[in-house]
């Protein structure tokens, strides 16, 4: 049985050491995880398969408990059906690049959800000083069955609009 888990809350160490030791002691195998830390603040995303005597509610228990003890703000635990054949697998980068401004993420995530592109990953941050700050969003899209010239022409009006670089590039063989 598969479970997506979820933890937010103030950054400190220990928090995936203490996850994962409760799930390893409930027969749960990690097999797809991602962690950030975003200005003191942590989100980890797992996806958990237990074996199949395993009991969801435990599972949900356990992790309350771990919660508690790191004074997590939240911790959720959702069954996932079975989407193996749904799963979508990047095919593209793109790199936005440009000074920050409100709009620059709705822009190029508006444009592709009307072509029906999915964005598997995104990241932004805010570099440069404080005078001249400079904001990088990356992204990892699939195209699915829609043609990379049109991606990059809508995408071109939108760097356009928001005065930004956009740049979008076949994905090299995945390492991880």
């Amino acid at each position: 049985m598969e479970f997506a888990v979820t933890a937010i809350g103030r950054d400190r160490p220990g928090i995936v050491a203490a996850i994962s030791g409760a799930l390893f002691e409930l027969g749960g195998n990690i097999e797809d995880s991602q962690m950030s830390i975003l200005r003191g603040h942590f989100a980890v995303m797992l996806i958990v398969r237990l074996s199949g005597e395993a009991d969801p509610g435990r599972l949900e228990a356990r992790l309350e408990e771990v919660a508690q003890g790191l004074d997590l703000e939240a911790v959720t635990v959702s069954a996932l059906e079975d989407l193996e054949g749904a799963v979508a697998r990047p095919s593209h980068v793109l790199s936005v690049y440009g000074a920050d401004r409100p709009g620059i993420v709705h822009g190029v995530t508006s444009a592709l959800a009307q072509l029906g592109v999915n964005i598997t990953n995104l990241e932004t941050r805010l570099s440069g000083g404080p005078d001249s700050p400079l904001y990088v969003m990356l992204l990892e899209i699939s195209l699915g069955d829609t043609p990379a010239e049109d991606v990059e022409a809508a995408l071109g009006e939108v760097a356009a609009r928001s005065e930004v670089e956009v740049s979008v590039r076949p994905l090299q063989a995945d390492a991880l």
